[in-house]
Order: C-alpha cells, then sequence, then structure tokens
C-alpha cells in the first residue's frame, strides 16, 4: 500500500511566491528558486507549483547572480527543476497540449489543469493519452454555499459554473485525469483547517487519488484530511511560516497512527 504523501504548494504571481486568502488576498513572501532549495533539505514528497499570475509580465524584483533574467516562467520553470529532486507538478495558465509540452520541457514531471480543463474537457482526455494520466491532475476550486451545497469555481475564484464538484470530479476522471487536487475557496488561507466533508465528497466519489488542499493550520489537520480519504495532503502557507513544517507535520502524522514516510 502506497504510503500518503505531504505536499506542500507553492503560489506564483508574477514571478513572486505569494501567501493567499480566500482567492482573494496575496501577500509576497519569497522567491521561487529559494524556496525550491529550502524544501529540498525537508522531508516533502513532492512540490506543486500554481502560477495564479493574471498577466504574462514575470519579475522576481531582483538581479543577482544566482535568480538573473528570470523574467519569463519557462526560464522560472526550468531553474526550480534544477534545485527540485522530488517530483515537481506544475500547474496554472496551461491552456494547451503545446503549453503542457513546455512545462514537461521545462523540467515539470506533472502538470495541473483548472480552468481550461473545464472549460475543454478533451484536453485532459488528450494529456493524458500523450503524456500518461500519472502526469495529469485535474485542480478542483469549490465554494461553499450557506445552504451547503457546493460549486466548481472558475479563473482563481472569480468564476461561477453551477457544476458540483464531486460530479465534476467523475467526468475528470473519465477523462483521463490521474489525480485530483480539490481546493477549499472558502477556507484558502484561513488555518481553520480542511473542508473534510468536501474531500470525503470527492474522494468517495472516484477512484483515483486525492490530493487535499486549503485551511492547514495545524499540524493534526493532515491526518483529519487523510481520514477523510485523499491520498496525500497538501498545503501552502504554513510551509512558509513554520521551520522544518515536514517534520512537525510528520511527527503529528505518526502520532495520529498514520504510516508516512520519514
Amino acid at each position: 500500500m502506497l504510503k500518503p504523501r505531504l505536499i506542500p504548494v507553492l503560489l506564483l504571481m508574477n514571478g513572486q511566491l505569494v501567501r493567499s486568502e480566500k482567492f482573494q488576498i496575496h501577500q509576497i513572501i519569497g522567491n521561487p528558486i529559494h524556496e525550491a532549495e529550502r524544501f529540498n533539505q525537508w522531508g516533502v514528497d513532492e512540490i506543486i507549483y500554481l502560477d495564479i499570475s493574471r498577466t504574462d509580465d514575470y519579475d522576481l524584483r531582483r538581479n543577482d547572480q544566482k535568480v538573473r533574467d528570470l523574467n519569463t516562467v519557462e526560464r522560472i520553470q526550468e531553474s526550480v527543476s534544477k534545485t527540485c529532486f522530488v517530483p515537481l507538478t506544475w500547474g496554472g495558465r496551461i491552456q494547451s497540449i503545446k503549453d503542457m509540452e513546455s512545462a514537461f520541457a521545462h523540467g515539470a514531471d506533472k502538470i495541473a489543469i483548472n480552468s481550461q480543463a473545464f472549460r475543454t474537457p478533451e484536453l485532459i482526455t488528450e494529456g493524458a493519452n500523450k503524456f500518461g494520466a500519472q502526469a495529469i491532475v485535474v485542480s478542483i476550486d469549490a465554494k461553499r454555499h450557506p445552504n451547503n451545497h457546493y460549486e466548481v469555481m472558475l479563473d482563481g475564484g472569480r468564476t461561477a459554473t453551477g457544476r458540483d464538484p464531486v460530479e465534476w470530479a467523475r467526468t475528470a476522471q473519465g477523462r483521463g485525469a490521474g489525480e485530483i487536487l480539490i481546493q477549499s475557496t472558502d477556507l484558502d488561507g484561513t488555518a481553520e483547517g480542511y473542508d473534510v466533508e468536501l474531500i470525503s465528497a470527492v474522494s468517495s466519489a472516484i477512484n483515483i487519488p486525492v490530493i487535499a488542499c486549503s485551511g492547514v493550520g495545524r499540524y493534526e489537520d493532515y491526518a483529519k484530511g487523510l481520514k477523510a480519504g485523499a491520498a496525500a495532503v497538501a498545503a501552502a502557507n504554513i510551509w512558509h511560516f513554520k521551520e522544518m513544517a515536514d517534520r512537525g507535520a510528520k511527527r503529528a502524522l505518526l502520532r495520529a497512527g498514520v504510516n508516512v514516510r520519514v
């Protein structure tokens, strides 16, 4: 049986790493290259980079020898991959097979697709046929309404679809997705814990691995995500504000009886 995976998620906005809150507030916190180097020294199982830029301008706001001229997403991808020695997933702004090819050519092991996958589901199938289902992650952003109904959101949480995330996850699996990354637009950056009901609903409806994300504030939250049915647990902000966050997380998982890689 495969051991659960512990995955940091790094959000890239126009060349800078940012922390996110409810998909609306973004605060610059660091450099994408240096963070990849730091996580390589920790016991993470994978790394996910999501490019949430809304324009094509990439500027690291510095020009030292180590990060010079990284003014395109391709150069950033390549530099990240050179310092990343665990599986690397790259997502965000991927709209075609050509974009997938570019991400793989610049060092990604998997790609994550979100809004474009929803709008053109055949892109999932084309990607799976060309690169293998194991390389295609479909990311789903879900909003919880007051009546406890969930809705798939696109474009960084700005566009409502009227579609249920469980139904969309089933469709994505049928189209050839190898994994589902499920995120809550309501809990993003709140440190209130995972939406375990959402995770459970999606995980129980499909046969491919689910990566849980959004809301982690304590190491103990990870075990709750796994108990809800996720095969991997991911988070963003906690990795930037706690040193050796991998050790704290894995100790908490071990205490909860989870067999993790140490």
